[in-house]
């Protein structure tokens, strides 16, 4: 047997992971385990993929080296992910409930260090109120950067644990302490109140992180939901409820009216009318019968029908875009994690730039050079404090997510933000996107017979519509009410299989259908409802005719309508140099027809949902940056795996929750204002970065004591205080003004 063939592959939920560092972390530690063959985190969907040796490691084995390193693993590969949301739920409502206990505290602690400095007993207060904050409510800081520390890495964690710990330590000496200073001259300064702002700041900037990544497997959890939980087996002894997983190859399945189709199969018994929307995005019905195919998580509307189950579990269509959006979701990287990246460099660089200036203040600092000298250290890291770090992309998020809801634009992560500016291709949906996504009647063509009893005659076309089953006659029954038509009662109604609806009124047989039920009873059109029908079908809408045994009396054009702000929409991206393209699952004739009303140059029909996907990943080969705009679960795959996903505000949640950006008002035009606030966002938060690390990169040599040697300034650790909470005002200031910005 090869060392392929002893290979076994697992994929398990991850606990504790709060950053890119965090994830590099798992991987590490799991990479170097005796056989593992490799790790593969996606951070998107907090899960680990391992690929190892059974008889060599364990998954037990796993979990045990991550709970080392202070992560750990969920080993129910059936109900894990559930087991893991349930764990994210309670630590979100946790760090909720630490961080509003730790500002309580902290407010006070900045209003004494601030004004009251003075006052008696004043360090003893603060000492008093800023020890629950740093090793109560903010202990996970310090817990963490021991665990990182542990392994040879560092985190965020690592430089919030000892900025504050060895400010809160020098504090802590100069409140029992104070003649230490005294005796050479110096004033002992205490810095509870930076430690204790930090701490309150950076669990704000994980709280915001963890309300996101709560959200992620909504997406996922309702694809899931699609499927049903039981279904109706049919035996030789009669019929009987079964689970979904249960379901074999070639079991002979029960389907009634309203219920979701649990598998992929072929009918064999029954007629109806099945909604495959969340599959190819189209809004009208599709008729089903023996010999054809249906597809787990589709609805069928009216009628029973008997299937052969010929795909299950994992095989079915739905398992697959359920895999393949985990897939793309988990592919990019995560959401602005920028600020870990540098905080693993930058913690090692501020570390050894303390103690070199310690080093330095030793060798060649003259008569007080240990007491400058660990002045000058600690100088050096609490003006490092990376309060503004923690804050520079969730103000800007905050603001720019604010801003964008003032203009009916809902953004849900920062990754969304963070691509539109550099979005140059925009690949749209039809149904629901460009189009109204329902079927309505655009026109209505009555005979000049027809004109005498129009009343009449409209009321018992809308008699047999209400009768009917069809999806479009919903769309005729409701433009007939706007024009006031009154229903009356119909006798020896029949649906006419491929054809249409047959009645009598008084004697006289009707009929509403397509031109094959028309002809069938030797109806003809006159010419001018024939010239009408030809235009219409030219315009790529359905056509329906209504006559009696005798004439036709009307031909209804019915179609999905494009939106009035369609064409304006594709003119403006194509205006900003941004190209669009149209994917529809329609067929090619109503595919250009939608095209050429909306200006749109290049589209593919009958395009299947992995399809769109294959389709926004060869754009992307080509170092195309892609934005998807649809609004069905048939656009969830093809959402997750663009570089930017917009969804229709009255589109389906799925969508909705894949998407990072969702237009309230579904109207195109507003994603031209999207792409600009992420523009407008992006450049913030870099601005934010700049602010944070301004202060570090002018403060940290001035700290250390650069010019001493030229003209004896030294940086008070006060000073090094206020610069750090002025590069946090600085970075919030900053955020505040894209509150003022006009998205036009």
């Amino acid at each position: 047997m090869s060392a392929t063939q002893k290979l076994q592959t697992i994929t398990l939920p991850v606990l504790g992971m709060s950053c890119a560092g965090c994830a590099s972390s798992v991987q590490a530690v799991l990479g170097v385990q005796q056989g593992i063959e490799s790790a593969e985190v996606n951070y998107a969907t907090q899960q680990v993929k391992v690929i190892f040796e059974p008889g060599k490691i364990q998954p037990q084995q796993f979990q045990l080296a991550l709970q080392s390193a202070g992560y750990d693993l969920i080993l129910d590969e059936v109900n894990g992910k559930e087991q893991q949301e349930m764990v994210q739920g309670s630590h979100y409502k946790a760090l909720k409930k630490r961080m509003v206990l730790a500002s309580v505290l902290t407010l006070p602690v900045v209003v004494i260090g601030m004004f009251f400095m003075d006052m008696p007993y004043a360090n003893y207060y603060m000492l008093a109120l800023t020890v629950p904050v740093l090793f109560v409510f903010g202990k996970n800081f310090f817990i963490n950067a021991f665990r990182q520390a542990r392994h040879g890495r560092a985190n965020m964690d690592s430089l919030v644990a000892l900025s504050t710990g060895i400010a809160f330590l020098f504090s802590l000496f100069n409140t029992f302490y104070p003649e230490f200073w005294h005796s050479k001259g110096l004033h002992p300064h205490v810095y509870y109140e930076a430690s204790a702002v930090v701490i309150v700041f950076i669990m704000l900037g994980k709280l915001l992180e963890e309300n996101a990544k709560s959200n992620t497997s909504s997406a996922i959890k309702k694809l899931i939901g699609l499927q049903p939980k039981t279904v109706m087996l049919i035996t030789e002894s009669g019929e009987r409820e079964i689970t979904i997983a249960d379901v074999q190859v070639g079991d002979r399945l029960l389907v009634r009216s309203g219920e979701r189709i649990p598998v992929d199969g072929e009918i064999d018994e029954g007629q109806s009318y099945v909604d495959e929307s969340m599959l190819s995005g189209e809004p009208v019905a599709v008729a089903k019968g023996p010999g054809q195919k249906v597809f787990s998580g589709t609805i069928n509307q009216k009628g029973s029908f008997k299937f052969r189950a010929e795909k299950v579990g994992g095989a079915t269509l739905l398992a697959r875009i359920i895999q393949q959006v985990q897939e793309a979701q988990g592919s990019k990287a995560p959401v602005q994690k920028l600020v870990d990246k540098i905080a693993a460099i930058f913690v090692p660089v501020v570390l050894f730039i303390a103690v070199l200036t310690l080093g330095i203040w030793l060798l060649f600092g003259g008569e007080y050079k240990l007491s400058q000298g660990l002045l000058a250290m600690v100088t050096v890291l609490v003006i490092a404090c990376p309060c503004a770090l923690g804050l520079a992309t969730p103000t800007a998020i905050m603001v720019g997510i604010g801003k964008g809801a003032e203009n009916g634009i809902l953004i849900k992560d920062a990754e969304a933000l963070e691509s539109g500016h550099q979005v140059n291709v925009v690949v749209l949906d039809k149904t629901g996107t460009i189009t109204q996504g329902k079927p309505v009647v655009t026109d209505l063509l009555w005979s000049e017979n027809a004109q005498k009893n129009l009343s009449y005659l409209s009321g018992i076309l809308m008699s047999m519509e209400q009768r009917s089953e069809h999806p479009l006659a919903e769309a005729v029954v409701s433009y007939l009410k706007y024009n006031n038509s009154e229903s009356l009662n119909v006798s020896d109604f029949e649906s006419v299989t491929g054809g249409g609806l047959a009645a009598s009124i008084d004697g006289i047989s009707y009929y509403a259908g397509n031109m094959k039920l028309m002809s069938a009873h030797n109806l003809k059109l006159c010419a001018e409802l024939s010239a009408f029908m030809e235009q219409k079908q030219e315009e790529a809408k359905t056509v329906i005719c209504f006559g009696s045994e005798k004439e036709i009396f009307a031909v209804a054009a019915i179609a999905d309508e494009i939106k009035s702000g369609s064409a304006a929409a594709v003119a403006a991206l194509e205006k900003q140099g941004v190209e669009v393209y149209m994917l529809t699952g329609d067929n090619a004739f109503t595919a250009a027809a939608i095209a050429k009303q909306a200006g749109i140059k290049n589209y593919k029909a009958e395009v299947l949902p992995e399809d769109k996907a294959a389709f926004i990943k060869n754009l992307q080969a080509g170092k195309k940056t892609v934005a998807m705009i649809g609004d069905g679960i048939n656009d969830s795959l093809a959402l997750a795996q663009a570089d930017v996903s917009i969804a229709m505000g009255k589109g389906s949640d799925i969508a909705i929750d894949v998407a990072g950006i969702t237009l309230i008002s579904s109207d195109l035009q507003q994603v031209s204002k999207a792409l600009q606030l992420s523009k407008w966002t992006v450049n913030t938060i870099r601005q934010n970065l700049f602010w944070a690390f301004i202060y570090n990169l002018i403060g940290i040599p001035l700290a250390a004591g650069i010019l001493y040697p030229v003209n004896g300034f030294l940086l008070n650790p006060m000073i090094a205080g206020a610069a750090m909470a002025l590069s946090s005002v600085s970075v919030v200031s900053n955020s505040l003004r894209l509150k003022w910005k006009k998205i036009s």
